[in-house]
């Protein structure tokens, strides 16, 4: 735990506290519950100004439910070049997509760099000030009466760099306050920033569309920026800048459950942490550790994630930066990598083709709104709320969530974490933006086609974790930690 010094250095925290004395010199728990609140409104509002794109979609297209009482009458034609007849409409909207989920996880591989060398604060209020003016600037393509492809296309690829910056900022700034003393229900109950955002989103942006889709665009834009001056106000981005002592070197936040596997506790053990982006679940992205111990694997071992250091280790004994084709050896890492990527394709096909299915579809014979399919399709990321929370609360019931520890060579550590955590997210991100791009062309053929897609894919995602999980619940049975061990054993 961090200690007050004796002169904190208030000139160093965020200009809210200036303009707000009485918030200076609180406690390290005052610090931490307003990083915590600040980083979950910042992420929430970067997915509330991602959703605008999947409400609008079935306005732009040359709507099938033309006998729909919709107020959207307004747009009952659609909006060139979006509403080009046969299958070109909605071919563009999967292009729309992929133009910003490409630059988005193009912009996560530099992200994190530049944020480790610039203050968090800056970088973090920047991508969020900009992400609200690139998605205002879509939205004034509807005023300015705008029906170039060319130009739907730069500003989402514009905004896909900007909405880049901010999981890398939010989980850099918590990883700073909170060290391994985190809990699953904790984590759980934070990591539902995104599913709430998304249904932020999706409410701000159905309640205005009878105005005009542009005003779809503006709310949420000016929703993100307004959050983005709380943050630049009031975001202390690690202890030292409030006065405390850090936290100390090494830590690394855990944000998904992988319980550490031990089946030698005299051996000695080094950590490998790999950070994922958690959606919906199907989750947006996740931190993910795979422990890799140093002794001889029993042949017999089911897990098959141990891992000999010394492949990676110089004559000193220093863990040293693994290789690209290294990294993809490493324990766990294939499968996790193939997991998103299958997980996201389902994830952000839902993501951004839901709305857009619902309205197109008849229920008892009658088309709903496109106001009523967006509020609808806010019932998918529920799911998501009561599932990362639910999950947290039984992964502290179980003991089996990440186990983040220090290690004497974090230097080596963070090197290769680097190298694995660009894999995973890079993996998962390829199967973001092919999700929806390759449901805007197979929908053209039917929606069941597109679910017999998504059907294999989560089939294919839990195929890649059974051995993992399998070997997880056969370590937890074998050192009797699973729930029912301990009502026995209290018994």
């Amino acid at each position: 735990m961090g200690t007050l010094n004796p002169n904190p250095q208030s000139n160093q925290l965020p200009p809210g506290y200036n303009l707000l004395p009485l918030l200076q010199s609180k406690t390290i728990g005052f610090y931490r519950i307003t990083v915590l609140i600040l980083t979950f409104c910042s992420y929430a509002s970067f997915h509330a100004s991602r959703k605008p794109p999947s409400i609008v979609k079935s306005v732009l297209t040359n709507p099938l439910n033309s006998t729909s009482n919709s107020a959207d009458s307004d747009s009952s034609n659609g909006w060139a070049p979006f509403n080009e007849g046969g299958e070109r409409g909605t071919h563009r909207l999967g292009e729309l997509d992929l133009a910003f989920l490409s630059t988005y996880s193009i912009g996560m591989y530099f992200a994190g760099h530049i944020g480790d060398r610039i203050d968090l604060r800056y970088f973090l209020t920047f991508g969020m000030i900009f992400s609200g003016f690139s998605t205002i600037f879509f939205g004034l393509g509807y005023w300015w009466n705008i029906h170039s492809l060319g130009f739907f296309l730069i500003v989402q690829i514009v905004s896909g760099l900007f909405q880049s910056i901010g999981w890398p900022c939010v989980v850099s700034v918590v990883g700073n306050w909170f060290g391994k003393s985190k809990r699953g229900l904790i984590m759980g109950i934070w990591n539902s920033q995104m599913p709430i955002g998304n249904i932020l989103g999706s409410v701000l942006a159905s309640s205005v569309l009878e105005f005009g889709w542009g005003w779809s665009f503006v709310v949420p834009g000016v929703f993100i920026i307004l959050v983005g001056g709380l943050v630049f106000l009031f975001l202390v981005v690690s202890p030292e800048v409030a006065g405390f002592e850090s936290l100390g070197d090494g830590m690394e936040i855990e944000l998904n459950k992988y319980e550490q596997i031990q089946n030698d506790r005299t051996s000695t053990s080094s950590s490998i942490v790999l950070q994922e982006e958690n959606s919906e679940k199907e989750k947006e992205v996740q931190c993910i550790e795979a422990n890799v111990e140093l002794h001889k694997v029993d042949e017999e071992n089911e897990a098959g994630l141990l891992h000999t250091e010394s492949q990676y280790s110089d004559s000193d004994g220093v863990v040293g930066a693994v290789g690209f084709f290294e990294a993809w050896r490493l324990p766990g890492v294939a499968p996790y990598s193939f997991c998103l990527f299958f997980s996201k394709l389902v994830a952000y096909t839902f993501l951004y083709w839901l709305p857009f299915y619902i309205s197109h579809t008849s229920v008892a014979g009658v088309h709903l709104s496109h106001k009523m399919a967006g509020i609808l399709s806010t019932i998918f990321d529920l799911g998501g709320v009561v599932g990362g929370i639910s999950a947290g609360y039984i992964s502290d019931k179980i003991e089996a969530r990440a186990v983040t520890s220090s290690s004497s060579n974090g230097k080596g550590n963070s090197r290769a974490l680097a190298t694995v955590t660009a894999i995973i997210d890079g993996t998962g991100s390829i199967g973001a933006a092919l999700g929806p791009l390759l449901t805007g062309y197979i929908s053209t053929r039917g929606w069941n086609s597109v679910f017999v897609m998504l059907i294999l894919s989560i089939l294919s995602a839990g195929l890649f974790l059974f051995r993992l999980a399998k070997a997880e619940v056969i370590s937890k049975m074998n050192e009797r930690k699973w729930l029912w061990n301990r009502i026995s054993t209290t018994q």
